[in-house]
């Protein structure tokens, strides 16, 4: 799809988006135009509004001013143009469905009334779990799979429709250094790849600094938008949490001290999450 000049037509546009929770506003005057294959990260404290801004891209939420569209269409829910992937949850160990049946939900999961298997629908699956690199497990109990192993699921699911937008919803939390880099790298070859887009909800910005194009900080009502470059500044930091905040270089990664009411955290509040369906 493309603009009239001929160039590519955005994946998601927010004109003056602005959310709020009750009486307290959590972020209002977003502009985010989002192309084809951009990686976006989304930081911020909890509270801030992070996950509320997926759901809302998602139908689930709307807006309190402002509109949103994807692929140039109003948001509605179940969009086959997005990819949804969560932050890893265990799975109980005595769940009986295998790892090539969670994948398949994805496949199937957007027909109405009963999900009954099509025609080519084993093959797809199959062309799903080799891409997240889960073949050789894919008649494992999902249960007796490792966290890493479930996510890796998770992310194939989310492919199943092709998305040209995935909403990364802290995807790496609960796994280890080895599996947040497989996980990463199964997304970002998805974008280079199939030109999708990312938003990427994450505490620690450390795993996917390297692939980022610009980030979203949100933080006390407000944000800024920029490179990673732009962003991740003492100045810059400082300024949006109105006290103040440094930004230090630990090796190859990136600290932020000062942030209120929080302890050292990597470039992001990590005393809690934003889990389960609100930011």
């Amino acid at each position: 799809m493309s603009d009239a000049g001929g160039r590519p037509a955005p994946v998601l546009e927010i004109a003056d988006g602005a959310l709020q929770r009750g009486d307290r506003e959590l972020w209002s005057g977003l502009d985010l135009t989002v192309q084809p294959g951009e990686f976006i990260a989304v930081l911020g404290p909890s509270g801030s509004g992070k996950t509320t801004l997926l759901r809302s891209i998602l139908g689930l939420q709307p807006l309190s001013r402002g509109t949103i569209r994807v692929a140039g269409e109003p948001v509605h829910r179940g969009n086959a143009r997005i990819g949804y992937i969560a932050q890893q949850r265990a799975i109980a160990a005595d769940t009986s469905m295998r790892a090539r049946d969670l994948v398949a939900l994805g496949v199937q999961g957007s027909r109405f009334g009963f999900p009954l298997p099509h025609r080519g629908d084993r093959a797809k699956v199959d062309a799903l779990l080799q891409a997240v690199g889960a073949t050789h497990y894919a008649d494992r109990r999902v249960g007796l799979l490792s966290g890493g192993e479930q996510q890796r699921l998770r992310v194939g699911q989310a492919l199943a429709d092709e998305p040209s937008l995935l909403l990364c919803d802290e995807p790496l939390s609960n796994l280890d250094l080895a599996n947040q880099v497989g996980v990463t790298d199964i997304i970002d070859r998805q974008r280079r790849e199939r030109g999708a887009a990312v938003l990427f909800v994450t505490h620690d910005i450390n795993p996917i600094l390297g692939r980022v194009d610009r980030i979203l900080y949100i933080a006390g009502g407000r944000f800024v938008l920029g490179t990673p470059e732009e962003v991740l500044q003492t100045r810059v930091l400082t300024d949006l949490y109105g006290t103040p905040v440094f930004v230090l270089r630990a090796g190859d990664r990136l600290v932020v001290v000062g942030v209120p009411d929080a302890e050292p955290h990597h470039v992001h509040d990590d005393e809690h999450h934003d889990h389960g369906g609100v930011a």
